[in-house]
C-alpha cells in the first residue's frame, strides 16, 4: 500500500489565500455596483465575512500564514470601511448640503413670495390709494363744476335781469321820445295848419283885394268905352282923346297884374332890378310872344318875367277895342321889377 503525502506549508496555504482574495475582491465588486447604483441613499456598512477554514495540520508556519492573511484582511476590511465612511460622510455632508440649500432654496421662495405678496399688497393698497384721490378729485372736480354752473348760472339770471331792465328803460325813454316826437309832430302840424289858414286868409285878402282892383279896372274901362259909344261921335273923339292916356295906363296895369299872378320869384331877384320886355299880342287880347328887350343884369328873374308874361294866356277885356286904341299893344315894350311882380 503506497503512503499517501503530506502536503507543503506553501501548497496547504495556497488555496485559502486564493479563496480570501477571491472573496474579497467580490465583495468589492459588490459594493462598487451596490454603491454606484444606489445614489442619493446612504450605502448600508458592508459586513465582511471571512471564512476562516480550520486546517488539519496548525503548524506554526500555518498560523503565522493565517495571522498575516488575517491581518492583511483586517487590514484591507479597515482600509476597505474607511473608504466606505469617507464616501458615506462624503454623501452624508453632500445631502445635508443638499438639503440646506434645498432649505435655503425654500427659504429664498419663501422670502421672495413674502416679497411678492407684499409687493402685490403694496401695489393694491396703492391702486386703492390713488382710486381713491381720483374718486376725490372726480367729486372735488364735479363740486367745482358744480359751483361754476351756479355761478353761471347766476351771472346769466343777473345778466337776463339786466338786459331786461335796460329793455324796459330802453322801451321808456324811446316810447317817451316818440311821444315828444309825436307832440312835436302835432304841434308843427297845428302850427303848420295856423300858418296856411292865415296864409289862406291872407291870399283870400289879397285875391280879394286884387279882384276889387280889377273889378275896379274893369269898371273904369267899360265906363270909358260906354262914355265913348254913349255919345256923338264929336263927344266920343273928344272923350277918347280926353280918355286915351287913361285907358292905355289902365291895360298897362292890367297886364302887370295878370302877370304878377303867374310870377315864380326867383331867389336871385332884388329889388331895384329892371328889365323891359317885347311883347306882342292879338286884338282878342291872347299874348303871342314876350322876349327880353334889356336885361336887368340877372338872367333868372328876367326868363321868370318872360315867363309870368306868357303865363297870362289872353285879356278878354281888349276885345272890342278900336283898332287905334289897340294898334299900340299889337307890338309893345313894357319895363318890369320885382315890385310890380310881388303878389
Amino acid at each position: 500500500m503506497q503512503q499517501q503525502r503530506e502536503p507543503t506549508a506553501s501548497e496547504s496555504y495556497f488555496w485559502p489565500s486564493v479563496w480570501a482574495i477571491g472573496l474579497h475582491v467580490l465583495v468589492f465588486g459588490m459594493l462598487f455596483v451596490s454603491f454606484a447604483m444606489t445614489p442619493e441613499l446612504p450605502p448600508a456598512k458592508p459586513i465582511v465575512q471571512a471564512t476562516l477554514y480550520q486546517l488539519k495540520s496548525k503548524s506554526r508556519a500555518t498560523t503565522q500564514t493565517n495571522q498575516k492573511i488575517a491581518g492583511e484582511a483586517q487590514k484591507s476590511a479597515a482600509r476597505q470601511t474607511e473608504v466606505e465612511q469617507l464616501e458615506q460622510k462624503k454623501v452624508e455632508q453632500e445631502a445635508v448640503k443638499a438639503a440646506e440649500q434645498k432649505k435655503e432654496e425654500a427659504a429664498q421662495k419663501a422670502e421672495e413670495a413674502k416679497k411678492a405678496d407684499e409687493s402685490k399688497k403694496a401695489d393694491e393698497a396703492k391702486k386703492a390709494d390713488e382710486a381713491k384721490k381720483a374718486d376725490e378729485a372726480k367729486k372735488t372736480a364735479e363740486a367745482k363744476k358744480a359751483e361754476e354752473k351756479q355761478l353761471a348760472d347766476i351771472a346769466k339770471k343777473k345778466s337776463e335781469e339786466e338786459a331786461k331792465k335796460a329793455a324796459e328803460e330802453e322801451a321808456k325813454k324811446a316810447a317817451a321820445e316818440e311821444a315828444k316826437k309825436k307832440a312835436e309832430a302835432e304841434e308843427a302840424k297845428k302850427k303848420v295848419a295856423e300858418d296856411a289858414k292865415k296864409k289862406a286868409a291872407a291870399d283870400a285878402a289879397k285875391k280879394k283885394s286884387q279882384d276889387a282892383a280889377k273889378k275896379s279896372t274893369e269898371d273904369k274901362k267899360a265906363q270909358a268905352l260906354a262914355d265913348l259909344l254913349s255919345d256923338t261921335p264929336q263927344r266920343q273923339q273928344a272923350l277918347a282923346d280926353e280918355q286915351g292916356d287913361e285907358v292905355a295906363g289902365s291895360f298897362d296895369d292890367l297886364i302887370r297884374l295878370r302877370a304878377a299872378e303867374g310870377w315864380a320869384r326867383p331867389p336871385s331877384a332884388r329889388k331895384g332890378m329892371t328889365v323891359v320886355l317885347q311883347i306882342g299880342m292879338l286884338p282878342d287880347g291872347t299874348v303871342t310872344s314876350a322876349s327880353v328887350a334889356k336885361s336887368s343884369g340877372d338872367g333868372p328873374f328876367d326868363a321868370s318875367a318872360v315867363a309870368a308874361v306868357k303865363n297870362i294866356g289872353r285879356l278878354t277885356e281888349m276885345q272890342g277895342m278900336k283898332p287905334s286904341d289897340f294898334a299900340p299893344y299889337r307890338s309893345f315894350k313894357m319895363t318890369f321889377t320885382p315890385e310890380d311882380l310881388a303878389p
